[in-house]
């Protein structure tokens, strides 16, 4: 699935980082979905942070699969210049993360030299609800559960000697990988305009027959082994859960929103949808048709001349 959705505000968030980044940023704080860590890292980060030191938070970890967190976990710690912690925004431990920071940029220490933390993450993956944690619970940043909630920058202090710089959520112009795209919809990243639900929940009953197979048993009595394919068993959803109209048609539309919400809300069990090493198959193929494309239009632009 290759999602185009770059609204307006996101070209400005971009320009914001640039530019916050020049001012001077000490730690970049990434908030990423413990769903599918790798699919909502933005990779315009690397290019806009100019490789400042980083810390990947793998958010929403109480609906992700902890075996499969802490792969996620052991990647990214094994990085250059980077930490990792697993949390849940609501309850996010303040003390424990400004240490890794401060691990990060040991010099930022004072009051006459605040630590000063940029928070990114794409939308919808808990940012807001982080960061008014962070400030003891005070409602200093807007939250929701539609994509796109936060639309400008706000600079915040926490204690005498941090500085929180927030900006809004942001994913980039056009997602390479497929299957990140397809993640990125299931987990909500994306806004409903720029999706299909039912091709959504296709992809991720398939990504549940080969992942998580007890999910669909347990949670709608479909069976993964009777050989029945995505569209087959999302038909069986919707008969089970009453999705039909006029005249017994199935209302495949309705059975799609069910399986996604319900997914969301973490009712099919703790559930990730991609390991370190998928998501890096999956960014090599992107690389190699994304090259293979560029190949080809240099090779026709030469026939042409």
């Amino acid at each position: 699935m290759s999602i185009q959705w770059f609204p307006g505000h996101m070209h400005l968030t971009r320009q914001a980082i640039r530019d916050r980044m020049k001012a001077g940023i000490d730690v970049v704080v990434e908030l990423l979905d413990a769903r599918c860590p790798g699919s909502s890292g933005n990779p315009l980060l690397q290019q806009l942070t100019q490789h400042k030191p980083s810390l990947k938070l793998l958010n929403k970890q109480d609906l992700a699969d902890p075996a499969r967190t802490a792969q996620w976990l052991a990647h990214f710690n094994a990085l250059p210049r980077t930490r990792a912690q697993a949390l849940e925004a609501k309850r996010a431990p303040a003390k424990a993360l400004l240490a890794a920071c401060r691990e990060l940029a040991p010099t930022r220490t004072s009051a006459l030299k605040p630590l000063r933390l940029l928070i990114c993450g794409i939308p919808n993956v808990g940012k807001s609800t982080f960061i008014n944690a962070l400030m003891g619970g005070r409602r200093v940043t807007k939250t929701g559960d539609e994509p796109g909630v936060t639309k400008v920058e706000q600079k915040l202090m926490l204690g005498h000697d941090c500085l929180i710089f927030d900006t809004p959520g942001m994913l980039w112009p056009k997602i390479a990988a497929p299957e990140a795209g397809w993640n990125l919809a299931a987990s909500g990243a994306v806004g409903r305009n720029a999706l299909d639900e039912e091709l959504v929940a296709l992809e991720l009953i398939e990504r549940l027959q080969t992942g998580y197979p007890q999910a669909l048993q347990a949670r709608y009595g479909l069976s993964a082994d009777t050989g029945a394919n995505a569209e087959e068993l999302l038909a069986l959803l919707a008969r089970k859960r009453g999705a039909v109209l006029g005249g017994g048609q199935l209302n495949m539309q309705k059975a799609a929103e069910i399986l996604i919400h319900e997914f969301r809300q973490g009712l099919l069990g703790r559930i990730t949808l991609e390991t370190p090493e998928q998501f890096g198959a999956w960014s090599a193929a992107a690389l190699a048709a994304a090259q293979e494309v560029a190949q080809e239009a240099a090779e026709q632009a030469i026939e042409k001349e």
